[in-house]
């Protein structure tokens, strides 16, 4: 980068430093080049005027359509105007002279609404020739038709285009004018209009820089209101979040907290108590305090004004003998199954077939006590299909859990959704459940 910069600052060996007064002649003239030379007579037809302002919004539906034209009439009106000026300006002598004269005021008028830079150079062509073949010469270089309609164009193109464009019109009316008047003055002239024209066309596009710069204003102002109703908005919903998630901590965490302690401290409430139940309350104080883990890393999540990927490692389906051998401990018959040729997957694709698992093995053990589970695990190609089923709860099993219910299903359709992967999942035949998910992978990132 260093190199290139210098490159470009840097004038060849041998080469004369440019001063700054030739730079800014040159940028100038590359601006000039920009604004009336570049695709001057392309084709930029005015649009509709918006019918949303406080006055166009009461008028009648039908009038409504018709107040859309109201910028296309105005310009036409100005044209009819100038041609009607053109006809005045003559000595009374009619004829084909006259008509020429009034199509040499009106076209350029017109021409503004498609091709407006065009516009300008038709108007600074039709006005030495309006002025040599009209049959009025009490005004040069600029005949009324024509000082008419070129002030029209000046307007109509400065408010179509910038304030820069309209400067470049005002000069170089303002050299043709000059030129014009000392070059070819006789005493056949009795005066010259340019000032006039340079005076009104001057007060003209100052008032178009105006409103420029104060529909740029607003824009600004408009922007900069809207920033700050998206960050007031983003706030709120931070304050919302943070108080979220301190309920959360201050319910959740504390009763996890209780029941992790009271789990430890149980088996020393016994006399000589079995190892099985040692083991029982070990397998429910580790996953008390694996859930105090997790929650305090989602909360940190939902704290955070910025979401960021957590430093600790997420769980993937390498993890999920783990987890079966947790889910067993808790008296839950699971049996898995895998088939394809099992390689690494996506990091979002492994997190959510894992948290899929384990919804799915926790519904079972909530309302299915005492029933057989498979899981089903199936690497093909362009995704990864899950399955995982449960048989009927025993009759003479434990009772059902009543406790949250609703969510789960709707949590894995969530991570599926997100993954445009398919889901379904309702009851079995024989009674039981099934869940079974299909998680697209596309071929680009499936590793090597």
């Amino acid at each position: 980068m260093t190199e290139t910069t210098q490159t470009q600052t840097t004038p060849p060996a041998g080469a004369k430093p440019r001063s700054p007064e030739f730079r800014l002649a040159a940028d100038a003239l590359r601006g000039l080049r920009q604004d009336l030379f570049h695709d001057a007579f392309a084709y930029r037809p005015l649009p509709r005027m918006r019918v949303d302002g406080p006055l166009t919004r009461r008028l009648p539906e039908g009038t409504r359509e018709y107040a859309a034209w109201t910028p296309h009439a105005a310009v036409a009106a100005a044209g009819l105007l100038t041609m009607a000026m053109s006809t005045t300006d003559s000595d009374g002598t009619g004829g084909v002279t006259t008509l020429v004269c009034a199509l040499l005021a009106l076209i350029p008028v017109l021409l503004t609404l498609i091709r407006p830079v065009g516009a300008f150079w038709f108007s600074m062509a039709a006005t030495p020739i309006a002025a040599v073949f009209g049959s009025s010469w009490s005004q040069w270089p600029w005949p009324l038709g024509s000082f008419a309609a070129h002030v029209v164009v000046l307007t109509v193109v400065a408010l179509r285009t910038r304030p820069r464009t309209a400067a470049w019109m005002w000069a170089l009316t303002a050299v043709y004018g000059t030129v014009a008047q000392t070059g070819f003055r006789s005493g056949y002239y009795y005066g010259t209009n340019t000032v006039p024209l340079l005076f009104v066309s001057a007060l003209a596009l100052l008032v178009v820089t105006v409103l420029h710069i104060r529909r740029e204003a607003e824009q600004e102002v408009t922007a900069q209101q809207s920033e700050t109703a998206q960050e007031r908005s983003k706030r709120t919903l931070l304050e919302e979040r943070t108080t979220i998630a301190r309920e959360l901590h201050d319910v959740v965490a504390h009763h996890m907290s209780v029941v992790a302690i009271q789990a430890e401290a149980a088996p020393y409430r016994v006399e000589n108590p079995p190892p099985e139940l040692e083991q029982a309350f070990a397998t429910i104080r580790e996953n008390a305090v694996a859930a105090l883990t997790e929650l305090r890393r989602v909360l940190g999540v939902v704290r955070a004004e910025d979401y960021e990927a957590p430093d600790a490692p997420q769980p993937t389906l390498a993890d999920l003998d783990a987890l079966l051998a947790n889910v067993r401990d808790a008296g839950l018959t699971v049996d898995k199954a895998v088939t394809g040729a099992v390689r690494e997957l996506p990091q979002g694709v492994e997190l959510s077939a894992y948290r899929i698992v384990q919804e799915a093995l926790s519904n079972t053990l909530r309302h299915a006590p005492g029933a057989m589970a498979r899981v089903e695990i199936g690497y093909v190609l362009g995704g990864l299909g899950l399955r995982i089923v449960n048989g009927p709860a025993p009759a003479t099993s434990l009772t059902k859990s009543t406790h949250g219910a609703g969510h789960g299903i709707t949590g894995m359709r969530e991570r599926v959704t997100m993954l445009d992967g398919e889901m379904t999942a309702g009851e079995t035949d024989d009674g039981g459940y099934e869940v079974t998910v299909f998680l697209p992978v596309p071929a680009a990132e499936e590793p090597a």
